[in-house]
This record gives structure tokens, sequence and C-alpha cells, in this order.
């Protein structure tokens, strides 16, 4: 399998957008992660009176349906709140370009399936120039393949970049974190069983005391 992600890429380049701007507070008020999308970057979407911003790029006839984001250094810094991947990948956003990121946004994306694609800076403001060129027909769609570690633009410019090998493996795999995690069942189970012959009283310890608790 070689998973390319390919899409409209829309323009952000906003320096430090925080997850609280990303996810607002009034939007994590839910006990499942159903709605996030509504959130998303809701105060640069859309004014206080709640209608769009036509200045918002994500409110742009010529970004609509952008799978891809590329933006400003330091993206995702803030808080530790997930709802702001989960509100992204809601919203159709499979993957983020920036020279940075937040370091617990950062991995909250990679292990539930949202690609951040690190650049140097000089080549992210070059990508910025070609997805903000609307003039130039369908020059906004950007191509990531994840296992070539290769990012190409529409009119070829193409710029490569680095993954950690096992979030690489899991976008190889269609798996989050969670799915990762499951295909190491058959292994974990070996080792259980090889734990448990070599330590047969410990086993079910906990419930052996509580029953003889509740016997006396």
């Amino acid at each position: 399998m070689n998973p390319v992600i390919e899409g409209v890429a829309a323009p952000l380049p906003y320096s430090n957008l925080d997850t609280d701007q990303i996810m607002p507070k009034q939007f994590l008020r839910i006990i499942d992660k159903a709605g996030l999308d509504k959130g998303l970057l809701y105060d640069l979407r859309f004014d206080e009176r709640g209608a769009p911003r036509p200045d918002c790029v994500l409110n742009q006839d010529a970004y609509a349906g952008a799978s891809i984001l590329v933006a400003g250094p330091n993206f995702g810094c803030g808080s530790s709140r997930e709802h702001a991947v989960w509100g992204l990948q809601q919203f159709g956003i499979r993957a983020v370009i920036a020279s940075s990121f937040g370091e617990i946004f950062y991995f909250n994306a990679l292990n539930n399936g949202l690609l951040l694609v690190t650049l140097p800076p000089a080549a992210v403001d070059a990508l910025l120039a070609r997805v903000s060129n609307t003039s130039v027909a369908r020059g906004n769609r950007v191509a990531i393949d994840v296992l070539a570690g290769q990012l190409r633009a529409a009119d070829g410019w193409t710029a490569g970049f680095e993954l950690p090998e096992r979030h690489r493996r899991m976008f190889a795999q269609g798996q989050d974190m969670v799915g990762a995690s499951l295909l190491q069942l058959p292994e974990v189970e070996r080792f259980e069983a090889r734990h448990w012959a070599r330590f047969p009283w410990m086993k079910d310890v906990a419930r052996q005391v509580r029953d003889r608790l509740d016997a006396a």
C-alpha cells in the first residue's frame, strides 16, 4: 500500500495558531466527538453574529472541500485538547503542512491518523505562494506521498519530509494508535502466556483476595 493524500490545499499563514483557536472551548461541552467540525477555527470562519467571514479561505469557493492546510509556524500550540485534531478530521482535513507544530498536538494528530508534514520555513513560504495563487487553475492542489516522504505541488514543485517510522507504518496500514496496538495483540498474548507460566501464583490475585474478603 502506498498512501497518497491529494486534494485542495488552503493557505492559513498564521503563526502560533493554538488549539484554543482551532477548537474553541464552547465546543468542548460534549461527551463524544460529534459535531466538532462546526467549531473548527470558528472565530476565523465566522463573525460575532455567526455569519461567515468572506475573507476566510475556508469560506471561499476556490478552497471548497480543502483537505490540506498549509499553516504558519507553531501550529497547534497551547492546550493539549485532542478535540482540535478531531475537529480538523471531521471538517475533512487529512494533512497539515507547517514549519513547526506544538509538541502535544503533533503526536495527538499522528496517533489519530491526521498527517502533519514539517518543512523548512522557506519551503512552506514557497508552497503558500503557490496555493494562494487562485488565478492558476487547480494550482492549489497538493499531493503528499507518505511512504516516499515527498510532497508535490500542482506545478511540479517538490519537497521532501521526514516522518517517524512508527507513524509512517501506521499511515501505510491505515491505522490509528488503537488499531496499531491491536496489530500487536498476538505478541501480547504470547507474552502473557509466558508470564503466567513463570509466575502462576500471581494470576488472579486481586480476584482471589476479593473473594476471600467477601467470604469473611
